[in-house]
């Protein structure tokens, strides 16, 4: 039976404040690293990013690769570089063994506008970077990755707020380490949806068991064997009260617990323990 999509309710009002905040932060830098949740490489972008950044270099980062269908995952890598003539590298919670190549890439990215000041007379100094995303896509932990091993706070720029901090990674670069929040918009509820399945909207804006039953039937619609499989799910629909009776979760009076079955599917998915998906359709 087909069900109306849950609604994500929006908090109002940050937007435009959010939008202020970033482009001053923008104005400190050279070049900006944009998180992206692998996952979702279009709905965990902001709509308004190519705006935001004007001529801004960029390097995007799709972080939680490892939770990721990787074959799909390299045709996206292939679209996205052509679409927003940017690099696009590969993160994840688990090894920083490309840290090193990233932190090459925003040096040299920087390089243009680095050279442009030293036309002006002034010295060379250390490329300045920050990092942008949506909520929850990881960019904490990137920033804490790339400031593990150099904790030394540089203060403040000539010119520059004193309230913003900084971090010298290498000789090199310098890192605001204040993570870029991109606000989310709300005139699509398509990817709104999405990203409330990998925690990326506040828990405030739904309710586990209308977004867990949504993406029962996503996964059942994209990757229905591996999701079958996994629930124990062949034939019968692959309902939240299914899978709470195949699982003997049942409350008092015998009804599925589907409050707890909602939470457990969450879970599973955004833990990649059902499998390893990408929740955006590729088009090509």
């Amino acid at each position: 039976m087909k069900r109306n999509k849950t609604h994500i309710h929006w908090y109002p009002g940050h937007i435009a404040k959010a939008e202020r905040k970033l482009k001053e932060q923008l104005s400190l830098v050279d070049a900006v690293i944009e998180v992206v949740d692998a996952r979702l490489p279009e709905s965990s972008m902001y709509d308004n990013i190519t705006g935001l950044l004007k001529d801004k270099p960029r390097l995007i980062l799709l972080n939680k690769s490892d939770l990721t269908d990787k074959n799909e995952l390299k045709k996206w890598i292939s679209s996205l570089e052509e679409k927003y003539n940017a690099p696009i590298f590969l993160s994840d919670a688990k090894n920083s063994k490309d840290l090193n190549k990233i932190v090459k890439k925003a040096v040299e990215l920087s390089e243009p506008r680095i050279q442009a000041i030293m036309k002006k007379g002034l010295l060379r100094r250390p490329a300045r970077v920050m990092v942008v995303g949506m909520p929850n896509v990881g960019k904490s932990s990137i920033i804490n990755k790339l400031t593990r091993s150099s904790k030394t706070k540089t203060g403040a720029k000539a010119g520059v707020t004193r309230q913003q901090q900084w971090v010298r990674i290498n000789p090199q670069l310098d890192l605001l380490d204040t993570p870029g929040i991109i606000p989310m918009r709300q005139d699509d509820q398509n990817a709104a949806l999405k990203l409330a399945f990998v925690n990326g909207v506040s828990e405030n804006a739904y309710s586990n068991e209308p977004v867990a039953q949504d993406l029962l039937d996503m996964l059942d619609e994209k990757y229905s064997s591996v999701v079958r499989a996994y629930y124990g799910i062949e034939e019968d629909e692959l309902t939240l009260d299914n899978i709470a009776l195949k699982r003997n979760w049942i409350i008092s009076g015998g009804s599925p617990d589907v409050t707890r079955t909602a939470a457990y599917v969450l879970r599973d998915f955004r833990e990649g323990k059902i499998g390893k998906f990408i929740l955006d359709d590729f088009e090509g």
